[in-house]
């Protein structure tokens, strides 16, 4: 059976299940549209925020962008956990015991006011819409690989497929598809890394092998790894940042973004107690664990399966520089590349362009001047090799040799990490529109059949919109996504966590603050990326030397949420006290015991 038909017997299976399990589980009234009734087992609702958090930026992009870059991304691991766990903490079992649907509505009532409801929906529309660019980016990405056809028709079909579970099950069919995809897409992720394991180190747990002896040279996979890349031009693959601020901002950006973003929040209404949010937060950082302590390892191991690829004797052990030579000058020839590359260039995820017309391979750094002035006295002309970050998770088993069904899997893998994804930002973006824009501002006598049918609609135009966009994206996949962290860090965090601890915190300030955290870090974005990330907009180049004080775009939102702390706490300190009735009701939401099933209408 050729790869191909394996790859649809795995994506396929993998749709009709999605699409069979929405169908069965399909919401039937707003409660179910919403909050998937508020009924879900703490393990199902783990499982479901596990998948409905472990984006394509977690399983496509962020192995890939380790992989690339090596220590210096450690920080998205760190970020994405850390956050998880102040989210799970000080957000989520309060936010269930207030015991409404959305994010914008525990606003709205907190702060007492109609403008807070509708900043908050710009805010998570923002998040939210800026965080799908990543996942229908990735969804493009896998189909277009393993379906043989355009990225461009991958986004469409996965546009498709969310439409077809996400638009007729809402909260509760989508909470049930995520524990189905979140069972293949780990699958998909650990099987892989197992084979690749035993294969390089002879350890068949990842996260050991990847600190074990390189079975072909003998010495410890990570030198072996650094080494080749040094001799390549290339940074230190354990080497320390340049900018530990940056790096600790950045760190800092992606855990009050995680903590802020809209569409896990959401998934913590869906249990029936307080206690139970609290058991599903706990249940779903052990699955997100598995994952995450896997990524390294993929990267790792990837990066070191690439080079060698290309430069075959480097895999053995290398005595001096000498040695290097002569391993340099014996890269492939291109008519010689493995299958999986021709397959990928199909894509055009990656391509080769032989510059010095010598029929061979050369992969380096050709940014190094050092490296580069050196590579030209062997008559190489610049880097030939290109390859996107975003194809390392999905091209690894074929990079590895692996069996025909692994390389199915993976693809069903990657797919149901974006669609799970995706299927909770539109959720929440139709949420925000149906139930806190029509709903609760434009037209509050609705029905509940016209709300739901509100909900259905924007649902559809949500899709539609995330379709455009991840066709159109501004960067690859865990980029576009650390902006969406930023932009949710800035705004929606700060202002649940004064909604929560600060009695005295008033609508005045609370506005004040959503807007001056918002405004500065969409400023400062678009600044460096460009006005709405159009490319040719931006005003300065986003370079290291051109930001200010040295913090990159990726790393502001810290700072635009600092900046929302400091903003509401003047703002309320110099206007009228907030009234003793919400007083009262921050005191109840901290008060463990006394929280009832979700409640709107």
């Amino acid at each position: 059976m050729s790869q191909y038909l394996i790859n649809m017997l795995f994506v396929g299976g993998s749709f009709i299940l999605y699409i069979g399990i929405a169908y069965w589980a399909r919401a039937g009234s707003t409660k179910e549209f919403y909050v998937a009734g508020g009924g879900v087992h703490p393990i199902a609702n783990g499982m479901a925020t596990a998948a409905d958090w472990m984006s394509a930026a977690s399983f496509i992009s962020m192995a890939g962008i380790i992989a690339a870059t090596g220590y210096a991304s450690s920080a998205y691991l760190m970020g994405w956990t850390g956050g998880y766990v102040i989210l799970a903490m000080l957000l989520a079992p309060y936010l269930r015991k207030f015991g409404k649907f959305t994010v914008p509505d525990f606003i709205a009532e907190r702060f007492y006011s109609r403008t807070a409801r509708l900043l908050a929906v710009i805010c998570l529309i923002l998040a939210s819409v800026t965080y799908v660019i990543g996942q229908m980016t990735g969804a493009g990405v896998a189909f277009s690989r393993f379906l043989e056809v355009s990225s461009e028709a991958g986004i469409w079909i996965a546009a498709v497929i969310v439409f077809l579970y996400a638009v007729f099950g809402g909260m509760k069919g989508i909470t049930y598809t995520q524990v189905a995809q979140y069972v293949v897409l780990i699958i998909a992720y650990t099987i892989p890394a197992v084979f690749i394991s035993l294969q390089l180190t002879n350890n068949p747990i990842p996260m050991f092998g990847m600190y074990s002896t390189h079975a072909e040279s003998g010495v410890p996979l990570l030198q072996k790894l650094t080494e080749v890349l040094v001799e390549l031009g290339f940074r230190d693959y354990t080497a320390d940042v340049p900018s530990h601020l940056n790096m600790v901002l950045f760190t800092l950006s992606l855990m009050v973004g995680t903590a802020g973003l809209p569409h896990v929040i959401i998934r913590f209404f869906t249990v029936p107690k307080v206690a139970d949010a609290r058991w599903s937060a706990g249940w779903a950082l052990v699955f997100i664990a598995l994952l995450y302590l896997t990524a390294p390892a993929v990267a790792s191991m990837a990066r070191l399966n690439l080079l060698t690829t290309v430069y075959p004797d480097s895999a053995t052990q290398v005595v001096d520089k000498a040695d290097y030579d002569q391993i340099l000058g014996n890269s492939i020839q291109y008519e010689d590349r493995p299958e999986w590359v021709k397959t990928w260039e199909g894509t055009g995820l990656i391509t080769f362009e032989d510059k010095n017309n010598d029929g061979q391979i050369q992969f380096y750094d050709d940014t190094n001047e050092t490296f580069a002035a050196e590579a030209k006295s062997r008559g190489w002309a610049g880097n030939e090799l290109v390859v996107n970050n975003d194809i390392i998770v999905l091209a690894n088993p074929e990079i590895a040799n692996l069996p025909s069904w692994v390389i199915g899997l993976i693809a069903a893998g990657g797919i149901a990490a974006a669609l799970s994804t995706a299927a909770g930002l539109l959720l929440a973006i139709s949420s925000a529109i149906s139930h806190d824009l029509i709903k609760k501002t434009l037209n509050p006598n609705i029905s509940e059949k016209g709300e739901m049918l509100a909900a259905r609609i924007s649902m559809a135009v949500a899709i539609l919109g995330a379709t455009w966009l991840g066709l159109n994206p501004p960067g690859f996949a865990a980029q576009v996504v650390a902006l969406a962290f930023g932009i949710a860090g800035a705004s929606l965090f700060p202002v649940l966590m004064m909604g929560i601890f600060s009695k005295k915190m008033n609508d005045k300030g609370a506005i004040a603050g959503m807007l001056a955290g918002l405004g500065c870090t969409l400023l400062y974005i678009f600044t460096y990326l460009g006005w709405f990330f159009i490319p040719g907009t931006a005003m300065l180049p986003n370079t290291p030397e051109h930001w200010v004080m040295g913090v990159s775009p990726l790393s502001f939102g810290a700072v635009g949420a600092i900046i929302n702390f400091v903003v509401a706490y003047a703002v309320c300190s110099v206007t009228a006290e907030t009234p003793l009735y919400i007083q009262e009701l921050v005191e109840s939401v901290r008060s463990p015991k006394g929280a009832g099933a979700a409640v709107d209408h």
